[in-house]
């Protein structure tokens, strides 16, 4: 009926749930959304037809998105344990200290354990690693992104 290729269609819908999805992801404002499809060189009956569609549906979208999201699991305790190994047979004095760790996960009234084993130097490596993540959080670049996706 369009005399339009199937192609053409079907870049059209993906390009129109793409928007919906991002927008509503963003919770973008009437007027940033009125601002992104204006570029787009549509009527401006079709852009009061796309906001009315946005305004309308944005909710919804969210609501699906979140249920889409994956679940990961969050974390309930840990449990640890250095063990130093002092000598062996072939080296009468060595120190080898490892650290054994047991991690509990809840996933969804799921409970499960994963058992971890590092050396010292790795466990402060990673340490300082998480730190430093934790302080660019603390970043106003990194707060506005968070905002955003809430």
């Amino acid at each position: 009926k369009l005399n339009v290729g199937v192609d053409t269609i079907q870049h059209g819908v993906e390009g129109l749930v793409y928007l919906l999805t991002e927008s509503s992801k963003l919770m973008i404002s009437e007027v940033d959304f009125q601002d992104s499809i204006h570029v787009l060189g549509f009527s401006d009956e079709l852009n009061k037809s796309l906001l009315q569609l946005y305004l309308d549906n944005r909710k919804e979208i969210r609501s699906i998105l979140g249920e889409l999201a994956p679940r990961l699991p969050s974390y309930h305790s840990l449990e640890w344990r250095l063990d130093v190994q002092l000598a062996s047979r072939s080296l009468r004095q060595q120190i080898k200290p490892t650290v054994t760790m047991k991690l509990h996960l809840n996933q969804s009234e799921d409970q499960s354990a994963q058992v971890l084993q590092t050396d010292p130097a790795t466990l402060l490596h990673l340490i300082q690693q998480l730190e430093q993540a934790l302080g660019e959080m603390k970043m106003n670049h990194c707060r506005r992104i968070v905002r955003n996706m809430k």
